[in-house]
């Protein structure tokens, strides 16, 4: 694969999706080929994945279910849409990968890192992004801008216990791959955070010679 791939991570509300959007952007400016995509989500089928995830009345999802319906919308996405745009030299960028199904399932779930590893195994093919942004941003602080913003979904309404779990899973990861992920401190204005991303992922950029 000649293209690159770039992830974005953090708690819900810790402002991902809008940085993806403006690196993006960003990208676009300056030349290169970028698209973005999300999870769950990015391809129609993994959308229809998501409706079922997010569905505040599936209350009585198990766990281990949760962890394949990820699982399951990230293997149609990596296989349909990100593998074929970084074979065609693209910068892909993702609003969340497998990082957050090791913390939010492996972790906050409580069902070992391992066993997402297992399940995900053959749905990546492999595949693991080359840059991650983790939004750090506390917990509460995070959830409490999506309340403003509108209705909560099935996961953001989760207990703060499960929240901070998984805060606390995203720091855990980040420590162990210093050289991947690149901890972002999000409670700072908008265009702050974005230059320095964009600052970031364009020196990584031109180390690697891409």
């Amino acid at each position: 694969m000649s293209g690159l791939f770039i992830s974005f991570e953090g708690n819900d509300g810790a402002g991902k999706s809008t940085q993806a959007v403006l690196l993006k952007e960003h990208f676009l400016k300056k030349g290169f080929a970028a698209c973005l995509f999300r999870e769950p989500g990015g391809s129609d089928i993994s959308e229809k994945i998501r409706e079922i995830i997010l569905d505040n009345g599936n209350y009585k999802m198990k766990h281990l279910t949760e962890a394949y319906l990820y699982a399951a919308a990230r293997c149609q996405l990596v296989y349909e849409k990100i593998m074929p745009a970084l074979k065609g030299g693209q910068i892909v960028i993702c609003d969340r990968f497998l990082d957050s199904s090791l913390v939010y399932q492996g972790i906050g779930r409580g069902l070992g890192i391992s066993v997402v590893e297992d399940i995900n195994k053959y749905a990546v093919g492999g595949l693991k992004p080359d840059l991650t942004f983790f939004l750090h941003l506390n917990p509460s602080e995070a959830i409490d801008r999506h309340r403003e913003e509108r209705e909560l979904d099935r996961m953001e309404n989760q207990k703060a216990y499960f929240h901070n779990r998984v805060y606390r899973g995203f720091l855990e990861i980040a420590e162990k791959e210093p050289n991947r992920i690149i901890k972002v401190e999000a409670n700072r204005p908008l265009k702050v955070i974005s230059e320095e991303i964009a600052e970031a992922a364009e020196r990584f950029i031109n180390e690697r010679g891409l």
